[in-house]
């Protein structure tokens, strides 16, 4: 993920890099996030990565353990998440993600291709508790060994 575009308002933006919350978000989306919103679980959450600090992350917040988040991407064959950095704390998560925008895709140049785009281009990034189910009971499986 790259850099959040970081102004003196609440918002900002950030690009999406990388399979982790596949299919929810792609690579090359970009995204609307909030500063300081609080964060539930089954939200979308930017963060600092717990081991590389300068490393910044988008991944599902699970929920609230000792020591923090647990957090983890919406695609289970990607690395990079709570299963293998642990809880993150409470500090490290800056922004709830609020929308998301694909940009249209390379040589998109037919009229109906651009309308179809145009009407699922942005869309809110909201909790998802099917996902979140499905993660959890990931999550609760792997803890139990």
């Amino acid at each position: 993920m790259s850099e959040p575009e970081r102004a003196a308002a609440p918002f900002g933006l950030a690009e999406v890099t990388g399979p982790s919350m596949y299919p929810t978000l792609r690579h090359g989306d970009r995204l609307l996030v909030h500063y300081g919103a609080r964060v539930r679980p089954g939200d979308v959450a930017v963060l600092r990565h717990p081991l590389q600090q300068d490393l910044l992350i988008v991944k599902r917040v699970m929920e609230r353990r000792d020591g923090g988040w647990w957090v983890l991407g919406d695609n289970p064959g990607a690395e990079g998440d709570s299963r293998v950095f642990g809880a993150v704390p409470p500090e490290l998560l800056l922004a709830r993600v609020r929308a998301r925008y694909r940009p249209p895709e390379p040589g998109q140049r037919r009229r109906r291709a651009t309308v179809r785009w145009l009407f699922s281009a942005v869309r809110p990034v909201r909790s998802d508790c099917s996902v979140l189910s499905s993660l959890f009971s990931v999550s609760r499986r792997l803890r139990a060994r």
